[in-house]
């Protein structure tokens, strides 16, 4: 790790992190602050409960975090905090594929617009600084040309070799629902802005992560919501058969990522990722409520519903070139590291939250 202050084109400066009081933006803050920087944290505070991990962040941190509430949308507020930052990390987004296809301007205007405005805030200061773009697997599309069979619980590649190594960065690009769209073409102008405008910029094409701080629900963040659902004792939902194949990666994973990039941005700027937990940690959702039943001691009750739309059956992240360039380490087991934010759930839901409502909520998005 380097030093305090010493990140790639950090200059001293503040490291301006978007989406900041969200689940993977609040963990980058805090590894942040703990290490000695300082760190603004941009966030419009739309989501439930993530007024409570920017509380959590300026009580860990009251000197290196500050906080400046708005939308990304917000051209102006936006461009004072970029003018303040040494860096700046983009997790600032509308997250949900069903939000999206319900209101798809605002997924755009949010997901492509605040994008934009973030790279026209850097490419107008005098000396551009990284970027670092949080994207998704979303924009693989359904991969429908991938032959799948179904072994036991899972849908897996016929292919022995994709199957060992997983989904790699020269899939072509194939975005479905408006949030493929919004996000994929975000993605593609991240990378554009390093070719055209010599911007360091890296894209992280993410999987499923997980890990503390995930405060998941119906629509975004599937393994905290399956474990919230399982420990209150209330069914889940499975949209489709619940053999589709998702590799989860633990949050500290992924932070270490992010933290490795700024590190190395002057060797891998202008290159996209795709960042997940790999073959090794692939998991369908029947074999991890199956698991769940296990850890928390009783059988979860299970509905079905139809499959969404621009569901991947199957997605799994070859993990090898980002592991490669930015010197990852092995990503943490998903059983040891789905036991730690169990671990974590059980306290959270006796002190932070307390007892949700009992009621009938759908399975969330992937």
């Amino acid at each position: 790790m380097s030093a305090p202050g010493t990140l790639s084109g950090q200059g001293g400066r503040p490291i301006l992190v978007t989406g900041g009081a969200g689940f993977v933006g609040a963990n980058l803050a805090d590894a942040l602050a703990r290490e000695g920087h300082a760190v603004i944290v941009y966030d419009a505070l739309a989501r439930a409960g993530v007024e409570a991990n920017l509380a959590w962040l300026r009580q860990r941190h009251p000197a290196r975090i500050s906080a400046v509430v708005a939308d990304v949308r917000d051209r102006g507020e936006l461009a004072r905090a970029v003018a303040e930052a040494g860096a700046v990390v983009h997790f600032a987004a509308q997250v949900a594929v069903t939000t999206s296809l319900v209101a798809p301007r605002d997924d755009m205007e949010v997901n492509l617009g605040g994008t934009l405005n973030l790279l026209e805030a850097i490419r107008a200061r005098s000396a551009p600084v990284p970027l670092l773009f949080a994207s998704t697997n979303k924009v693989y599309g359904n991969l429908p040309d991938i032959a799948l069979v179904q072994e036991g619980e899972a849908y897996l590649p016929g292919d022995a070799s994709l199957r060992a190594r997983g989904i790699g960065e020269d899939r072509p690009l194939d975005f479905h629902t408006p949030y493929g769209c919004s996000k994929g073409a975000a993605d593609q102008y991240v990378l554009d802005y390093a070719r055209s405008y010599g911007i360091p910029t890296v894209v992280m094409r993410m999987s499923c992560i997980y890990g503390p701080r995930q405060m998941g629900n119906e629509d975004q963040g599937w393994v905290a919501h399956f474990l919230i659902r399982a420990l209150q004792g209330l069914p889940i939902t499975l949209y489709g058969d619940g053999r589709q194949v998702r590799d989860i990666l633990h949050v500290q994973d992924a932070v270490a990522a992010y933290r490795a990039a700024l590190a190395r941005i002057d060797r891998v700027a202008g290159r996209a990722f795709n960042l997940g937990g790999g073959p090794e940690n692939a998991v369908s959702l029947r074999e991890l409520l199956a698991h769940l039943g296990t850890l928390i001691g009783r059988t979860i009750e299970t509905e079905y519903a139809d499959w969404r739309p621009g569901d991947q059956r199957y997605y799994v992240s070859d993990t090898r070139a980002v592991r490669e360039a930015l010197g990852l380490a092995p990503a943490t087991p998903w059983r040891e590291g789905v036991a730690m934010l169990a671990a974590w759930l059980r306290e959270w839901l006796a002190t932070e939250r307390g007892p949700a409502p009992r009621t009938r909520m759908a399975e969330a998005a992937l």
